[in-house]
């Protein structure tokens, strides 16, 4: 029979094949399984290098940046910056705390640079060039929260400090003119709340307005000519009342705080303002207000507002700008480095900026 015969030859087969065969072939099954999990690994990591490496310079242009309105604006071309990352062999490897891009404005004769540095390169995103007669453009150019937008005032009144409200993505195109007669000077000229709205000083009403710079209009105002900041992601706002109350706001908080500086600082400056906002509302970075009209973070400390206590900030003094991020990180910024801190201001670690970095001013974090 056929099944007899079957038996028959399994079992010469069977006793043909030793422990060795079957230690041999399991050996070989096993270094066959181990290349092709090796390939597997391997191509997943390259795609997400390349994923990772398409992130770090995936900053301009954006396909949903506004389209241009008709309007010119003769005296400023704004020059998107070509491709042009410079490696700093001064930095090591960026340290995970800080994984986003940080957003940096610096200034030369008659030119203000908006440069984006993720990890150890730095890019140079747009060029805004300003004349000698404008000073409005190097104090009022500014970046909003989530890295996607410029705004600046071009001087029309040098004397008076106003001038023409110009809006541009990231990489200076899509230039826009949104309004006349914008105020430029003063510490925060132009404050984003969130990525889309920009409040800034009217004349010759003094007024405070507030614009959507997607549409051009005006959705706010007119407001008193109050000091107001926002948290990064436009949810909580820090200002004063129009008899100098400080006090902050956003959903199901309204809180007025009270707050004393230095004696023997505050004497040398205009009184403080608020800086920056934490994304629950509580807390406060400060700055003080120079007394002349120039552009100036001078931040000092964070106030907690539910005390009006100083926060104990690790790190020493020296502080140059203090910033609370979308993603609920502080970033101290120093001679040293910056300082980033958790939400509780525990350090998470330091970031150290290279030279080259050391006299622009640091304007937006996204992460």
């Amino acid at each position: 029979m056929n099944h007899d015969r079957l038996r028959i030859d399994l079992a010469d087969l069977a006793e043909e094949v030793t422990p060795v065969d079957l230690r041999d072939r399991a050996l070989r099954t096993s270094r066959r399984l181990g290349i092709q999990r090796a390939i597997a690994t391997s191509a997943a990591a390259f795609v997400m290098v390349g994923a990772a490496t398409g992130t770090a310079f995936a900053l301009i242009p954006r396909g949903d940046a506004p389209a241009p309105i008709p309007a010119d604006s003769p005296s400023v071309i704004v020059t998107p910056s070509p491709a042009d990352p410079s490696p700093t062999a001064a930095t090591s490897a960026e340290p995970a705390v800080l994984a986003g891009t940080r957003y940096y404005l610096g200034m030369t004769d008659g030119e203000a640079r908006v440069h984006a540095v993720r990890g150890a390169t730095d890019t140079v995103l747009a060029r805004v060039p300003y004349s000698d007669n404008d000073p409005c453009t190097r104090n009022s150019i500014t970046i909003s929260p989530d890295g996607r937008r410029l705004a600046w005032v071009v001087a029309t009144d040098r004397d008076r400090g106003l001038g023409t409200l110009v809006t541009a993505g990231i990489d200076g195109s899509n230039k826009r003119n949104l309004a006349a007669d914008i105020n430029c000077f003063g510490p925060t000229a132009l404050v984003w709340q969130g990525g889309d709205l920009l409040m800034v000083g009217r004349q010759p009403t003094r007024e405070s307005v507030q614009y959507d710079v997607r549409t051009g209009k005006v959705v706010l105002g007119p407001l008193d000519p109050i000091l107001r900041r926002w948290s990064a992601d436009g949810r909580y706002l820090a200002a004063e009342s129009t008899d100098g109350q400080p006090f902050v706001d956003g959903p199901g908080v309204h809180r007025n705080y009270n707050y004393t500086p230095p004696a023997d600082d505050a004497a040398k400056w205009g009184g403080w303002e608020a800086r920056s906002v934490s994304m629950d509302g509580r807390y406060v970075a400060v700055g003080w207000i120079g007394t002349d009209v120039s552009r100036e973070d001078g931040s000092f400390a964070v106030v907690d507002t539910t005390t009006g206590k100083e926060v104990d900030l690790p790190g020493g003094d020296g502080i140059r700008s203090i910033m609370f991020t979308a993603d609920n990180k502080v970033l101290v910024r120093r001679a040293t480095g910056i300082s980033v801190l958790d939400s509780t201001f525990k350090p998470l670690g330091t970031v150290t900026e290279p030279a080259a970095l050391g006299d622009l001013t640091l304007l937006a974090y996204a992460a």
